[in-house]
């Protein structure tokens, strides 16, 4: 059970590494997700 928490772990970070083509592009990826989600909590639209 361990070992398939393990592999889908990495195998999903694997998959948002290559999502993100640059540092700056994972930089502004994670911006993104943070304003979304702020905007969220305050009542607002991603």
């Amino acid at each position: 059970m361990l070992r398939k928490l393990v592999t889908m772990a990495v195998i999903g970070g694997c998959i948002a590494v290559a999502a993100c083509n640059t540092v700056r592009g994972a930089g502004d990826d994670v911006k993104s997700a943070a304003n979304c989600t702020e905007n969220a909590i305050n009542g607002g639209k991603c």
